[in-house]
């Protein structure tokens, strides 16, 4: 069963960081693109960032570059978003998803992140 899950939301202040991870299982990790994706209910979702499958070409929304970093430990079957210089408008849900063929496929639940004072 293809699956991802993610973990690691929470509530945190402004200026502050937050590492999400996201657990695959189910297909081989190491041969696709995967994708960290945030929804809201004002702007809904929101492309966030895109790794490749050696995870060594990365891209970023405007609004997260130099903040926020995607990574992969393909051995761990592990993909990660570590988001630093947190702002109120990054509130949102988040969710990692897997490429197939430059569209995402499979999505994991989500992990909801609160950032307030």
């Amino acid at each position: 069963q293809v699956q991802l899950m993610e973990s690691g939301g929470g509530l945190v202040q402004p200026g502050g960081s937050l590492t999400l991870s996201c657990a695959a299982s189910g297909f081989t990790f190491s041969n696709y693109w995967m994708y960290w994706v945030r929804q809201t209910p004002g702007k809904g979702l929101e492309w966030v960032s895109t790794i490749n499958s050696r995870g060594n070409s990365t891209l970023y929304a405007d609004s997260v570059k130099g903040r926020f970093t995607i990574s992969r430990d393909n051995a761990k079957n592990t993909l990660y978003l570590q988001m630093n210089s947190l702002k109120h408008e990054d509130t949102a849900k988040y969710y990692c998803a897997k490429d197939f063929y430059n569209a995402m496929d499979i999505w994991g639940q989500g992990s909801l992140v609160s950032v307030s004072s």
